[in-house]
């Protein structure tokens, strides 16, 4: 998998799932904070499927042919 996301959106996909993860243990305490695995996940994977599906990427560095 390439990665197709950029420093700044990794960065923000990790602290949104860290975010929504915490939602388990603080504040309301529902099951919706499981939810923030998705964007923590890709976050730290650096691939997004659904930017692959639409053709995005924000990756900075462009794959050399």
């Amino acid at each position: 998998m390439p990665c197709n996301e950029g420093f700044l959106d990794r960065a923000l996909r990790i602290i949104l799932g860290c975010v929504l993860l915490s939602l388990i243990f603080i504040g309301p305490q529902t099951m919706w904070g499981l939810v923030g695995i998705i964007p923590l996940t890709t976050g730290l994977m650096g691939f997004c499927p659904l930017y692959r599906i639409i053709g995005l990427n924000t990756c900075p560095i462009k794959k050399q042919n």
